[in-house]
């Protein structure tokens, strides 16, 4: 099976590792060379509950007992989707109500630019340096790092980049702005938070000038920080919602959200302002359906900040110089990308997946499953500290 996932399939890198999956199972991925291995990744954020996790796989199998695919998206009611979408205006703030349903972050981006642009009539889009939203041409257009773009332009134009964290460059938004796109927690740079009220400041910004205030949450959202979605931490609203990722529970999905006001300006002049096939699949939101109610009537996210505690209490060792990230999302930096790698390969081969940042790889990705167990964090940090005293 390798040779040929090296022969027949496109790969990202060079050195994709190619480990060959037998199965997943809670915070574990089997191999098929017979060992177990525990997972601090979960996909990249992606599997909030773990693996297979039985109501995620229940939801899954009753839909596909009815039915599949039917219609394209937004032209019939269907029960997970409208359920999903319901969901999620009752457990978010006002005056986000309403939802729209795709196959990936990164197309959520897209969808949310497109409806910035739409509602506001205005061009300008500003980000922000180090932001990573997406490989499509549009998310990517609003990614900040040149390394990653530069060969694949001309992107989109006026586009416009700003610091994070640096309230001087809020100056910078302007009545030509349509919106302003930022992760809640910036991710592929490390997992950086917000500081001294800059979010307020930015909302502030926008909500004087007209622009629309567009929250990446498609890492931190569903629980991974200790709340449903990142930015009620920092008491804003954003005007139009990202989420991804984790959202699915390990399918593929993205969705954006509006108020309704904004969001119907994509209904019409022109009609079908953006259009999906597969967006809202009702096996897809089956899946979204269950990890949401999961997230939200279990105790997971009152444990998440216990935690993330004793990830920071375990881990200490004079070669991590800090850690960043909130809740389930950690970033801990070993100071030198060659070195971080090393560690992360003999993590590997001591039964522990761990992963490095996309821009700062000097960055060790912790983002494990919300369900792990105390144990199996226990467990995993010491494998590190072992890799660590051995190198």
């Amino acid at each position: 099976m390798q040779k040929d996932f090296f022969n027949f399939q496109a790969q990202t890198t060079q050195f994709a590792a190619g480990f060959e999956i037998d199965r997943a199972e809670g915070s574990y991925i089997y191999g098929k060379n017979g060992k177990k291995y525990l997972d601090f990744v979960a996909g990249v954020s992606a599997n909030t509950l773990g693996h297979s996790h039985p109501k995620i796989i229940s939801a899954i199998k009753n839909q596909a007992d009815k039915y599949l695919h039917v219609m394209v998206y937004g032209e019939y009611a269907q029960e997970n989707p409208v359920e999903l979408c319901r969901l999620l205006a009752e457990s978010t703030p006002e005056p986000l109500e309403v939802t729209y349903l795709v196959n990936s972050g990164a197309e959520a981006i897209d969808g949310a630019l497109k409806l910035a642009k739409r509602f506001t009539g205005r061009e300008e889009i500003i980000s922000f340096h180090n932001a990573y939203h997406g490989n499509t041409h549009g998310a990517l257009s609003v990614s900040g790092n040149e390394y990653h773009k530069r060969e694949f332009r001309p992107l989109l134009p006026l586009v416009e980049f700003i610091n994070f964290n640096e309230e001087k460059d809020l100056e910078k938004i302007t009545k030509k702005t349509a919106c302003v796109i930022l992760e809640t927690i910036q991710g592929a740079a490390g997992f950086l938070l917000p500081e001294e009220n800059y979010l307020k400041k930015l909302k502030n910004k926008c909500e004087e000038i007209g622009a629309l205030l567009i929250l990446d949450e498609i890492q931190p959202g569903f629980g991974r920080t200790g709340k449903l979605f990142a930015f009620e931490h920092y008491g804003i609203v954003p005007d139009i919602l990202v989420m991804g990722k984790g959202m699915g529970g390990g399918v593929p999905v993205g969705a954006f959200m509006s108020s309704r006001e904004i969001m119907e300006s994509l209904s019409h002049s022109p009609k079908l302002g953006h259009i999906t096939t597969f967006g809202g699949n009702p096996l897809i939101a089956a899946a979204s359906l269950a990890t949401l109610k999961e997230v939200l009537e279990s105790n997971l996210m009152n444990e998440i900040s216990e935690k993330e505690q004793l990830f920071r209490s375990l881990l200490v060792h004079p070669k991590i110089k800090n850690i960043n990230g909130k809740g389930l999302m950690l970033a801990v930096n070993l100071g030198n990308p060659d070195f971080t790698l090393e560690v992360a390969k003999r993590c590997m081969e001591n039964g522990l997946i761990v992963f490095w940042q996309l821009y700062k790889n000097e960055f060790l990705r912790i983002s494990p499953p919300l369900n792990i167990s105390k144990d199996e964090i226990k467990q995993g940090c010491e494998i590190i500290l072992k890799v660590l005293d051995g190198m």
